[in-house]
């Protein structure tokens, strides 16, 4: 099989090495809200009220289950200066996906238009 770099290493293309790779990224921003919660917290460390605020539609236990999940993945930490008013801020690791984030917000945009086009005729 054709050998492919990705990324720094080589690999035959489809070996179960990107699969096993593509896998775990999947897992650790999965699902309908981390990404929009990392993106929430590129900026600067926020509450979990103003994270709440930011995110239309996710419940409250919804954002609790997800940020212990960003947390057990090492991308979100919790910080708490007293027991009352903990924040939450990206890591340096979940800093990494910030040009993840751009690339979909930008590819998002542009489907949304396509699609919307495409309804429009």
């Amino acid at each position: 099989m054709k050998e492919k770099v990705i990324g720094n290493t080589e690999c035959p293309l489809y070996s179960s090495k990107i699969m096993l790779s593509i896998g775990d990224a999947l897992e650790a921003v999965n699902g309908k809200w981390r990404i929009k919660i990392i993106a929430a917290l590129l900026d600067e460390p926020k509450r979990f009220k103003q994270i709440s605020m930011l995110i239309d539609g996710i419940t409250d236990r919804m954002l609790s289950i997800e940020l212990k999940k960003l947390e057990i993945n090492l991308l979100v930490q919790r910080t708490s200066k007293y027991s009352a008013q903990a924040e939450y801020e990206i890591t340096e690791h979940g800093r990494s996906l910030k040009p993840l984030i751009v690339e979909l917000m930008n590819w998002g945009e542009m489907h949304r238009e396509k699609v919307i086009g495409k309804e429009g005729n």
